[in-house]
């Protein structure tokens, strides 16, 4: 970090640190009211069932993601039920209610609405005081029920990473006040990320987990890159020289390596953004935003307190001498220099590297070992497995599921287009033959057509089949269904020339999510390749140790995922830790893994690569290099793992099982690098390549 901005950071510190305490009062009012204005929605523009979707609302005054079901447990619907349904409706703006249907020991119908998803599920309360003793279910009913709970999963996630990254930071810098620096990173980074977030989700879709995402990665990123910074400048404190010039040299070196972690985070999810199917790429705007606002915390707040606090911060508090005294507890304090040549991360290097072969086929096979499993890994876009079974919404859906099959509350919608006004008359018999078709199929419960409203438009261009299965949307089989409509089922209905048919619901997003979402992964996985490198190969000063950090890490991220599959779908270990046994991981989550695993990291590569650097440029001996940068950096990065895999416990702790299966593998990811890959794997792979780990023809070799 060049010289001159640490020293305008410090000379302006006061006003530095005044602005950032504007933006975290701020933050922390718009992160109060951004619930509202949260949803989650797996529409995916420029697919057939976003253009049914759009049919529908506009020309059928219906939104497949503003409908709400309603569930009763009668035997059969009756007039006096329909009524009560009609009148419930009023309950919500353009809502209408849909005939009644009765079987096994209940009666559904919808409510259908031109509302969107977000604006839909604040009348979930209305409705429900409207139709007491009936389960009010659907998207808008479930996303309603849902964002209580996960707000209450976020504070009992940071119940859990807050105190344990507290317990960290004493036993690493000692109980000072150089302990408050993390914390105070972690709050502006979380505030002004959660402020940017408000600002957007006024003009754009948010999914829901957005704040739980920003909230404990925040936290993990910046308490990470600030325990590595501070205890970088208690080493620079030990030396000769004012506390500025500690700070100047600091960030030259510990703040330039955070600064290079955070940009591979920030490029890896930056192309989530250009993804478009919206809930990944909002996923993707709050994931780069940490980084982000951690960056920006790194080049002021961090220099800013540092010089502040100064010696006199760094000190031990009264309060250690008191547990020392009393309860016989040792803290530890600023320490001195670090033993580079007989520590025991020195010590264990050198093992290593005295036996590279053995230790790398040994680490490696493992490695491989762990990764087998993800070649059984199953996606889906969602399923009632995995959610909280508790809230009313959930409970209504169970009951559908259990009396007629889960489909009932998503079913699937086929709009017509015939393409002129009174056309869907002359289609009426293609759309009989489909029908037929339907009702043939092993998957379909029921099937809805007519020649009037709400299964013909006003104008009669369209018309509209409504096709409950047995299986909740994300079912595989359900899947199938769609895609056995899309590819014979209407071939064969014979619909008139220039009619087009489009295949809309739960199930077919569903469908069209997984499709473009996977379509566009090789594509990612090849830009975060190429980039990483790239910007590695910067901070390194080395062609070689950059390829060597992108193959380690995407084995890295394939143990992860094997280790998903074997937790999560074969359910090994799951009911002890408390998680969710699901015959499939959520769509979202290996993409989402991928582009944040592959920043994280290369987080404890960077300040361990960039150490080594530092040794070499000074010894110019591979081994003392590589033993000199590993004891320097493993008690500090095996410290700042632990906060990480602590702030990402909180997602596991949570009810919701995508969040769970997002925690374990952020958690998974970090101990694997942080013990098998930078502990073991780097060592022996730096020892084999001897000189050529600093080769570089673009700006001198070693």
């Amino acid at each position: 970090m060049p010289e001159r901005w640490t020293r305008g950071v410090i000379r302006f510190r006061v006003p530095v640190l005044a602005c950032w305490l504007a933006v975290m009062v701020v933050g922390a009012i718009a992160a109060t009211r951004l619930t509202p204005l949260l949803s989650t929605s797996f529409a995916v523009p420029g697919t057939d069932s976003e253009r049914a979707r759009t049919i529908l609302a506009r020309d059928f005054g219906e939104r497949t993601d503003g409908t709400f079901t309603v569930v009763f447990r009668v035997r059969r619907g009756s007039a006096a039920l329909q009524r009560r349904l009609g009148r419930a409706a009023r309950a919500v703006p353009t809502g209408h209610a849909a005939k009644l249907v009765a079987a096994g020991g209940v009666a559904w119908g919808d409510i259908d609405t031109t509302l969107d998803l977000q604006h839909a599920k604040a009348y979930t309360p209305a409705l429900r005081r409207a139709l007491p003793g009936a389960y009010v279910t659907g998207q808008p009913a479930i996303q309603h029920d849902l964002d209580p709970i996960l707000n209450s999963d976020l504070s009992r996630g940071e119940a859990i990473a807050l105190p344990v990254a507290l317990a960290v930071l004493i036993a690493v810098l000692g109980l000072s006040l150089t302990v408050l620096v993390p914390f105070a990173l972690a709050a502006c980074t979380v505030t002004a990320t959660l402020g940017l977030v408000w600002l957007l989700a006024h003009e754009i879709v948010m999914v829901s987990y957005v704040t739980n995402l920003v909230a404990l990665v925040g936290v993990g990123l910046a308490v990470d890159y600030s325990l590595l910074v501070v205890s970088r400048f208690r080493e620079e404190l030990a030396r000769a020289g004012s506390v500025d010039d500690a700070v100047v040299r600091t960030m030259a070196t510990a703040g330039r390596s955070a600064l290079f972690s955070g940009a591979s985070v920030a490029i890896g999810l930056s192309l989530l953004v250009v993804m478009p199917v919206p809930f990944i790429r909002s996923l993707g705007i709050g994931g780069v935003l940490v980084p982000l606002a951690a960056m920006a915390g790194t080049l002021t707040v961090q220099p800013a307190l540092l010089s502040l606090l100064g010696r006199r911060g760094a000190r031990r508090l009264p309060a250690a001498r008191f547990l020392r005294d009393r309860f016989g507890l040792r803290i530890p304090v600023l320490p001195g220099t670090v033993d580079v040549e007989s520590g025991f991360w020195a010590r264990l290097s050198r093992a290593i590297m005295r036996r590279p072969r053995r230790v790398l086929a040994t680490a490696g096979a493992a490695l491989v070992a762990t990764a087998i499993p993800a070649a059984f890994l199953h996606v889906t876009p969602g399923s009632l497995a995995a959610l909280p079974q508790g809230p009313q919404s959930v409970r209504g859906l169970t009951l559908l599921r259990d009396s007629v099959g889960a489909g009932a509350v998503s079913a699937t919608e086929i709009v017509v287009d015939t393409g002129r006004p009174g056309g869907a008359s002359t289609a009426h018999a293609a759309v009989n033959r489909l029908a037929h078709e339907l009702l043939a199929d092993r998957e379909v419960y029921l099937v809805a057509i007519g020649r009037t409203k709400p299964y013909v438009d006003r104008s009669g261009r369209y018309a509209r089949i409504v096709a409950t299965g047995r299986h909740e949307y994300g079912d595989p089989r359900e899947r199938e269904l769609v895609h056995r409509i899309r590819g014979t089922l209407i071939a064969e209905a014979r619909f008139p020339t220039g009619t087009r048919v489009y295949v809309g619901g739960g199930p077919a997003q569903g469908v069209d999510y997984l499709a473009r979402s996977y379509g566009l992964f090789p594509w990612l996985v090849l830009g975060v390749l190429v980039l990483t490198y790239l910007i590695l190969l910067r901070a390194f000063r080395s062609v070689v140790l950059p390829l060597k950090a992108v193959v380690l890490n995407t084995l890295s991220v394939a143990a992860t995922y094997g280790l998903l599959v074997v937790i999560f779908q074969w359910g090994l270990g799951a009911d002890v830790l408390g998680l969710y046994r699901v015959t499939a991981v959520e769509g979202w989550i290996p993409i989402f893994l991928f582009a944040m695993l592959f920043g994280l990291s290369m987080d404890y590569e960077v300040f361990l690569v960039t150490r080594m650097r530092e040794s070499w440029d000074h010894v110019q001996d591979n081994t003392r290099a590589v033993a000199h940068g590993l004891e320097r950096t493993g008690r500090v990065v095996t410290a700042a793992a632990l906060i990480m895999v602590a702030a990402f416990s909180g997602f596991i702790a949570g009810r919701v099982a995508g969040l769970q299966e997002f925690g374990a593998g952020l958690a998974i990811a970090v101990l694997l690098d942080a013990t098998v890959v930078r502990a073991l794997l780097v060592p022996s792979l730096m020892a084999l390549f001897g000189r050529w780990n600093w080769w570089n023809p673009f700006g001198g070799g070693a």
